[in-house]
C-alpha cells in the first residue's frame, strides 16, 4: 500500500547553502560583516538555539543583545537578512520530483526544524509555499526532530496515519525516529535520484 503523504525536510534536502554557489551560509561572514562564525556559534547558537528552534524563545530577542556585545556595528535585522538570503538555495531537481508527486495527488508537507521567522521566509520569500500543503516546524510544535512528539503532532496536522507517511530527511537520527513512530523514511544523501528513493513507498 503506497504512502499517502510525503513529508520533506528542508535544510540539506530541499534547501542548501548560498544561492550563488551552494557554499555554507556563513562561509564569508567574517569578510562580509566582520563577524566571526566561531564567535557567533559560541555566544549565540550553542547557548540559545535549542530554545529558539523549539519556540520557547524568540530569535531577535536573543540575537540582538549578543550582537550588541560581540559585533555592535551589525544590527540584528542585518544579520538575519544576510543569514536567510545566504541559506536559500533550492535544489530544483528535488523540487521537480516533489512537484510531480503533488500533481499525482500526493499531499506534500515540509517537516523541518525551524524558528518562526525563517519558516515564514522559506514559505513566502523562497517560495516553497507554492509547492506544498503547509509547513510543519519545530518552533510551532514546541518539539524538534528527532523527538517523538514532533512526529505525533506532524501526523495529526497532516491528518494522516503514521503508516501512510514517508519522510525524506538528511539526518539519520530523524529518519530512525520517524520509523520508530511508524512512518516510512528515506535517509537522503543525494547519492540516488529522489524518484528512486521514493518509488518503494509512493510507486
Amino acid at each position: 500500500m503506497p504512502c499517502k503523504v510525503l513529508m520533506m525536510d528542508v535544510d540539506g534536502v530541499l534547501v542548501s547553502g548560498r544561492p550563488t554557489d551552494g557554499r555554507h551560509l556563513f562561509a564569508e561572514l567574517q569578510a562580509d560583516l566582520g563577524l566571526s562564525p566561531d564567535r557567533l556559534r559560541e555566544t549565540f547558537f550553542t547557548p540559545f538555539w535549542e530554545a529558539i528552534v523549539t519556540g520557547r524563545e524568540g530569535l531577535t530577542e536573543r540575537l540582538a543583545p549578543v550582537l550588541a556585545e560581540i559585533a555592535p556595528r551589525v544590527s540584528c535585522e542585518r544579520l538575519i537578512a544576510y543569514w536567510f538570503e545566504n541559506d536559500s538555495r533550492v535544489d530544483q531537481t528535488v523540487l521537480s520530483v516533489v512537484k510531480r508527486y503533488r500533481e499525482r495527488g500526493v499531499p506534500v508537507f515540509l517537516a523541518t526544524n525551524q524558528e518562526h521567522l525563517r519558516a515564514d521566509y522559506l514559505m513566502q520569500k523562497v517560495g516553497l509555499g507554492a509547492h506544498v500543503e503547509g509547513i510543519i516546524y519545530s518552533a510551532a510544535l514546541g518539539h524538534r526532530k528527532p523527538a517523538a512528539e514532533f512526529f505525533v503532532h506532524a501526523a495529526a496536522i497532516a491528518g494522516a496515519a503514521p503508516e501512510d507517511i514517508v519522510l525524506v530527511d538528511d539526518t539519520l537520527a530523524n529518519v530512525e525516529a520517524a520509523r520508530r513512530s511508524g512512518w516510512s523514511a528515506v535517509h537522503w544523501t543525494g547519492e540516488r535520484l529522489l524518484d528512486e528513493e521514493l518509488a518503494p513507498y509512493l510507486g
